[in-house]
């Protein structure tokens, strides 16, 4: 009861000050940064975040926009006879506010991970009683960003639980972009706009192009296809959340990372690299830096691809863009090429009001091939790989 009315106070001093406002105006653009599980699990420590806070710059990554170094699970050990978080002191010797100063020293932001259970996903200390103590403590360490995790749930009511450790955040001095990741399992895209700025929308990714896994996990063919739907609900500083990405990791081919990145731009998603950047080779490099495909994700419009057209084994998907312009991925789910002859004159494409291509000529520029392909008056021409795609930028000729 004491807890819920410090809360509650403070929560009213923060929203007087300005600060619940400033949480409401974080992630206008999906979320873009480094997160430590997907490669490296538990074996996670300060030297291996400063070497990736290093690696960032050093491979342009942070140019390119990558700027949250998330560490997840395993750097909490348990807490004081106060009730407070420790973190693992062999593993962060300087503490999480040096570590976050070295972070921000690099023109890069900090993240971190927690759980809303008792525990988290890998049996460290959890948040759930200590939202408003964890809240604080994290600003104190210059975090700009949490990953909220779902494991040790007891029974809680999703919705309550997350609106719990939102309002803490809010109260907490410091704006925190907030990551709701219970998988998708409550519908979050229904209830979390507000609380959280983006949430998971699946189970686990896997490092393949579609398999699915008794302990969990999908590929990346099989959350594409739970996205379709959801498009009405992503938008400036409220994200569907497909999960990070697996570029560079070695499961996947160089088609199906295309694949996979282009997709995740399409669908406005975080973009969350897991591979070790450290050492990363130039094909990945080249994919996770591409600008023409990260402009199509960061772009200001904020509007989620739509599946505009199912041939079953071909898909094309469209986002509308700012200024009129439109993002389009021709996607191959087969193992056989795809030849193209698409004739652009006789689609009308449906998003808040209709695109007719008939009545407008756009050039058309491919995103991975960074070249022009003439214009919407002749049919495109093209091969779609198998398990690949086609990107391209439709620019209306009269701009």
């Amino acid at each position: 009861m004491k807890k819920q009315l410090l809360l509650t106070i403070m929560l009213c001093a923060a929203v007087l000050t300005g600060w619940s406002q400033k949480f409401d105006e974080l992630a206008a653009t999906p979320p873009m940064g480094w997160n430590s599980w997907n490669k490296f699990g538990c074996d996670v420590s300060e030297k291996l975040i400063m070497e990736m806070a290093d690696a960032l710059v050093r491979t342009g990554m942070r140019d390119a926009g990558y700027e949250y170094l998330v560490i997840d699970d395993c750097w909490q050990i348990g807490r004081d006879s106060l009730g407070n978080i420790i973190p693992d002191p062999e593993r962060f010797p300087s503490g999480m506010k040096a570590l976050g100063d070295y972070i921000h020293a690099k023109g890069l932001k900090f993240g971190i991970y927690s759980c809303a259970g008792a525990m988290t996903c890998q049996s460290r200390p959890g948040s759930r009683g200590y939202q408003l103590q964890d809240a604080r403590a994290y600003a104190s360490w210059g975090v700009d960003y949490l990953k909220y995790d779902w494991c040790f749930d007891e029974g809680q009511d999703a919705k309550a639980a997350y609106k719990t450790m939102s309002d803490a955040l809010k109260a907490s001095g410091r704006p925190i972009v907030f990551s709701i990741c219970e998988w998708g399992d409550n519908k979050p895209w229904e209830w979390a706009e507000g609380i959280g700025h983006l949430w998971r929308t699946t189970a686990d990714i896997r490092d393949c192009y579609q398999c699915t896994f008794d302990w969990g996990g999908v590929g990346v063919l099989d959350i594409i296809d739970k996205q379709a739907e959801l498009y009405k609900y992503a938008g400036p500083g409220h994200w569907n959340d497909p999960d990070m990405l697996e570029i560079g990791n070695g499961g996947m081919t160089k088609d199906e990372y295309i694949t996979h990145f282009s997709m995740w731009a399409m669908l406005a998603s975080p973009l969350m690299a897991g591979n070790d950047i450290r050492n990363m080779d130039d094909q990945t490099r080249e994919i996770l830096t591409n600008a023409d495909v990260i402009a199509i994700n960061q772009d200001a419009k904020g509007e989620q691809a739509r599946k505009f057209m199912d041939m079953g084994e071909h898909e094309i998907w469209a986002k509308p863009l700012d200024a009129g312009e439109i993002a389009i991925c021709f996607m191959n789910r087969t193992e056989q090429p795809w030849v193209l002859n698409y004739d652009w004159k006789k689609q009308t494409m449906y998003f808040a009001t209709e695109v007719k291509l008939h009545k407008q000529d756009y050039t058309v520029y491919d995103l991975w091939e960074h070249e022009y392909l003439g214009d919407t008056s002749k049919k495109l021409k093209k091969t779609v790989p198998a398990h690949g795609i086609v990107m391209v930028r439709l620019v209306a000729k009269n701009k």
